[in-house]
């Protein structure tokens, strides 16, 4: 007996996982807009209840409660992709990336609870361990679902590696430097409620940007020198965009001192990515083949 197929062609494991990186992308920046405006407090260090109660009384409560049901439903979306990823025999790195997201999910939502219970008793607002811990884990969870989202779209691309690389890079570079515009080092907007979610979402973008470089890269020949000293730069543009959203999250009293070291981070992100866009462009004009196939794991 024939199997119907009841899925929508449009509606593949591809777009999902997609989609459900976006979503957790959103609200990482949601949470980031809560915690900025104070309201993660508003519902009086209660969790999962709000104002003694399942709905918000306040205007406050209503953003913290919400919060909390679009966290709900991107840890369905998770859990979801992970499933899917496994019942449609996804390669190993996919299944693998997927299933460390969700097997993060409990330790984030555990933290979340700390946070607005816990770190919410202590005076001036939440403590500085629980939320750099409560944004690690959920780069954690991002950035898993960022590379198994990347390797299920391998073998839908119709450039080579290295176009892709060089499509990257500049994206990286264009979004590294709007996200020093919205930071707090230069005061180019005022680093309010609104801003901090902008510059986190921007280097959430940069992130998976330069994920994505350092996917490709490795698709990329192995022929190409300059293909090989693109690596370094990218991982070091990486490590310090992660850096400087961790300061924007005030983890540390932000003086003078730490405003340098903050634009200095940034700064050394932009000349990263900017070499490594310029390396990549002349490996791609030196006239070696490109590599169009890909290989599985």
């Amino acid at each position: 007996m024939l199997r119907t197929r009841t899925r929508p062609d449009w509606f593949s494991f591809r777009r999902f996982a997609a989609f459900t990186t976006a979503s957790t992308g959103l609200l990482m920046m949601l949470g980031i807009y809560t915690a900025a405006t104070g309201s993660g407090l508003a519902c009086s260090a209660q969790w999962p209840l709000c104002d003694n109660g399942l709905l918000p009384q306040t205007v406050p409560s209503f953003i913290e409660w919400f919060h909390r049901l679009v966290a709900m439903v991107v840890g369905f979306q998770i859990l979801g992709t992970a499933a899917w990823a496994w019942k449609r025999g996804s390669n190993r790195s996919v299944k693998l990336s997927m299933t460390l997201a969700l097997a993060v999910l409990p330790l984030q939502v555990s933290i979340g609870a700390v946070t607005v219970t816990l770190s919410g008793l202590v005076p001036n607002g939440y403590s500085v361990p629980t939320q750099a811990a409560h944004f690690v884990v959920a780069l954690i969870i991002f950035g898993s679902l960022t590379y198994g989202t990347l390797r299920a779209y391998e073998g839908r691309f119709r450039r080579s590696a290295l176009e892709r690389v060089n499509l990257a890079l500049p994206a990286a570079l264009i979004l590294v430097a709007f996200a020093a515009l919205t930071s707090r080092v230069w005061d180019v907007v005022p680093y309010g409620p609104t801003a901090q979610p902008v510059f986190i979402g921007a280097s959430l973008a940069v992130v998976a940007a330069l994920l994505a470089a350092l996917l490709w890269l490795s698709r990329a020949s192995a022929a190409q020198v300059a293909v090989a000293r693109l690596r370094p730069l990218v991982l070091s543009a990486l490590g310090l965009v992660v850096v400087s959203a961790l300061l924007g999250r005030d983890l540390v009293a932000y003086t003078a001192l730490v405003r340098d070291l903050n634009a200095l981070l940034l700064g050394l992100a932009l000349v990263s990515i900017a070499a490594a866009t310029l390396l990549a462009r002349r490996a791609e004009t030196a006239g070696t083949p490109p590599t169009h196939g890909v290989s599985g794991d």
